[in-house]
């Protein structure tokens, strides 16, 4: 089986998983996700396909987002089987997603599992970052902001998503945050001045 080919049984096994997800982990998040992770290992020098297997699978079995992870866990094992892919590719897979998640906190040991988390991490900054944060917000039935309380979305922000950049692993990674990072930055400004107004306003024609 071609390499392009095993791709598409991936994507068709992931769009039947994640096709209906409303919290941001959707099918698009992993293909952009997928995406990101190829074009990382290209610029890095690491095994592309493995990258992109891995990146397209990394929410497979999620806790947070299955009932019953095991069950799904045991499908992408088969799939993978049936692929014709070899043991060491399927080892390289699994390892390459085994750390990807932000709430383990740890390094992936492998250069393809530091391209495939910071793939994951890119995909929750900038302005696809702040869409998928409300988009898990509102699931969650999380306020959007709230003045006398710490659990809402605005917070997610600054416990995670402005954290990000500085636990990137590539230097390609780094420079794609650079401008990820900023428009949140000014996202977080404008919110503040449309949030408080017309005081800001007022404050400044003093």
């Amino acid at each position: 089986m071609q390499t392009a080919e095993q791709l598409s049984e991936i994507e068709h096994f992931v769009y039947r998983l994640f096709s209906n997800d409303i919290t941001g982990h959707d099918y698009y998040h992993m293909r952009r996700v997928a995406r990101l992770a190829k074009y990382i290992a290209e610029k890095e020098g690491a095994n592309p396909f493995i990258c992109e297997t891995a990146a397209w699978l990394h929410d497979v079995g999620d806790e947070k987002l299955f009932l019953d992870p095991h069950v799904v866990i045991q499908e992408m094992g088969d799939l993978l089987d049936r692929l014709s892919l070899t043991k060491q590719q399927i080892e390289k897979i699994k390892q390459a997603m085994q750390d990807v998640s932000f709430r383990k906190g740890k390094t992936p040991v492998n250069l393809e599992g530091k391209i495939v988390q910071d793939a994951d991490r890119l995909d929750a900054i900038g302005a696809i970052g702040i869409a998928r944060a409300f988009s898990y917000g509102g699931a969650k039935e999380r306020h959007l902001y709230h003045e006398e309380l710490d659990n809402h979305t605005i917070q997610h922000f600054y416990e995670k998503l402005l954290r990000i950049p500085d636990k990137l692993h590539t230097a390609s990674a780094k420079t794609i945050a650079k401008e990820r990072h900023h428009i949140m930055q000014q996202f977080l400004e404008q919110f503040y001045q449309d949030w408080n107004f017309p005081d800001i306003e007022n404050r400044g024609e003093k």
